[in-house]
């Protein structure tokens, strides 16, 4: 019974937030404390919560003052010269500008933190793709998929846990994985290109500032073009909240429509729609000349941020410490008066606010999982129904089964819970620990949009994407890649 209800509660909570008939926030609370009364815990759902929250304070904490951290750093312009490059880059083709938020997550997704990967991609590219009308879920699906095969890396958590898990060591896994999860990454980049050429089509010709792109629905003519976005200054900059050659049309440049939706979007059903009604808002370039920028500071910003990085790579302390010490010294010496600095965090608060929430909210929905026996039960009856004759193959069966195991699980869930339970019935079939232990990253692509990973708060609320809407467009792309890394992992016998 529990694992009939422990699918059923998943599948509700999905499908009322892809039907937006129910915020996440309000679903993750509001359906498990339902269906923890329905199995007869609902006098242990204070416990549940609780130790649900115990267990994701320091996630949320870390998320707090990571976003207080990166939003200072952005603020003084630690990040514009990466963010002229990228947009010099992407120009004004949408091609380039969803192949270049592959590459920008994948190369910020080093650091191993996926929250820093979003805030900072999100903040590069969020001005772009409003001033040309491209379709937010591509960014979020794009960004959410890269950081997902990147998260692989030893210091980015599963291939760690899936180490301690099995008492291997961590290099021994990984480092045989890297020419599948490679794979992976052009696999993603594939995908970037095919989004970015049906976001070319569906758009036509785009511009910036006084000149123009003109696309394939124009005879693949191209012009040089005066970057509007982030750090880039000049002719052709507007004020924040207007829109200025952003047309929409097919074959002529003309002024946009100062509309969000493109009247050819609706034939296409990934072409999603941006979240609500923000033709304007939020269209906040980085002005070159904002009063907060730092130069005179800019290299102690950068050996800061190098620092941090490296200490979090290195676990030299917990990382909600990290970043809470980093934060305090980023407001204290780049902002010395008081004021600013409360400025500076009020300036960042909403994000603060929505994420954190999130995070709590989230700790309902695990903590009744966890707590009710839900999710064990899901796993063994799960990991039961493989049939014997598929025993000598259990390092396939593994990667299989990651990818919907790691979407609706925490990784700590899957690979404490369920991943030695798959070695040891390996185990019975001469598969090596080791093999299993690679096939269990398969899933990761996916796993970051899974509605329990912190981080893709981040992504959704800077990007102004509903989850709803990030869920369905990117599920089915991110479990490919999975499917991608798979296939790969045999080919080349690693798996």
């Amino acid at each position: 019974m529990l694992t009939i209800l422990g699918f059923v509660m998943i599948a509700t909570f999905l499908v009322l937030i892809m039907m937006k008939k129910m915020s996440p926030m309000a679903a993750l609370v509001l359906i498990p404390a339902l269906f923890c009364i329905l199995v007869g815990q609902g006098a242990h759902l204070g416990d549940y919560v609780l130790k649900g929250i115990g267990d994701l304070a320091p996630t949320a904490a870390m998320l707090m003052f990571a976003i207080i951290y990166f939003g200072v750093m952005i603020d003084v312009g630690l990040f514009d010269p990466i963010v002229r490059g990228i947009l010099k880059f992407c120009k004004a083709d949408p091609v380039r500008v969803v192949v270049g938020t592959a590459l920008l997550a994948a190369i910020v997704s080093l650091d191993g933190d996926g929250s820093t990967t979003f805030m900072i991609t999100v903040s590069a590219l969020y001005p772009l793709y409003k001033r040309l009308k491209m379709s937010l879920v591509v960014m979020t699906g794009v960004a959410a998929t890269a950081n997902g095969v990147m998260n692989t890396l030893p210091w980015g958590g599963p291939t760690a846990r899936a180490a301690t898990a099995l008492k291997l060591d961590a290099g021994d896994i990984f480092v045989p994985m890297i020419p599948a999860l490679a794979v992976g990454l052009v696999a993603v980049f594939a995908l970037a290109y095919v989004l970015g050429r049906r976001e070319r089509k569906r758009l036509g010709v785009l511009t910036l500032g006084d000149t123009r792109v003109v696309t394939e629905a124009a005879d693949e003519e191209e012009t040089e073009l005066v970057l509007v976005g982030a750090g880039a200054g000049g002719k052709g900059d507007v004020p924040a909240g207007t829109q200025r050659g952003t047309g929409t049309g097919t074959g002529t440049g003309g002024a946009g429509t100062g509309s969000d939706t493109d009247p050819d979007a609706a034939k296409d059903p990934d072409a999603a729609t941006d979240s609500g009604d923000h033709a304007d808002d939020g269209l906040q370039t980085l002005d070159p000349q904002r009063a907060t920028l730092r130069p005179k500071l800019y290299w102690f910003n950068a050996a800061l941020t190098l620092a941090l990085l490296t200490l979090l790579i290195l676990q030299v302390m917990p990382i909600p410490v990290l970043f809470l010490i980093g934060a305090a010294l980023a407001l204290t010496v780049n902002f010395p008066q008081m004021k600013d600095q409360k400025a500076r965090v009020a300036a960042h608060a909403e994000n603060v606010l929505n994420v954190s929430g999130m995070v709590f909210a989230a700790a309902v929905f695990t903590g009744v999982l966890t707590g009710t026996g839900m999710v064990e039960h899901m796993a063994r009856w799960l990991v039961s129904g493989v049939p014997d004759a598929l025993g000598p193959h259990m390092g396939i069966v593994t990667g299989v089964l990651s990818i919907p195991l790691t979407y609706f699980m925490s990784n700590d869930g899957f690979y404490f819970g369920i991943v030695p339970i798959l070695a040891e019935a390996g185990a019975a079939h001469g598969v090596a620990p080791i093999e299993i232990a690679r096939a269990s990253l398969v899933g990761q692509a996916l796993h970051m949009s899974s509605p329990l990973v912190p981080a893709v708060y981040v992504l959704v609320g800077m990007a102004k994407v509903e989850f709803g809407d990030h869920t369905k467009f990117t599920v089915k792309w991110a479990a490919l890649t999975s499917l991608v890394v798979l296939c790969a992992g045999l080919l080349f016998g690693i798996i």
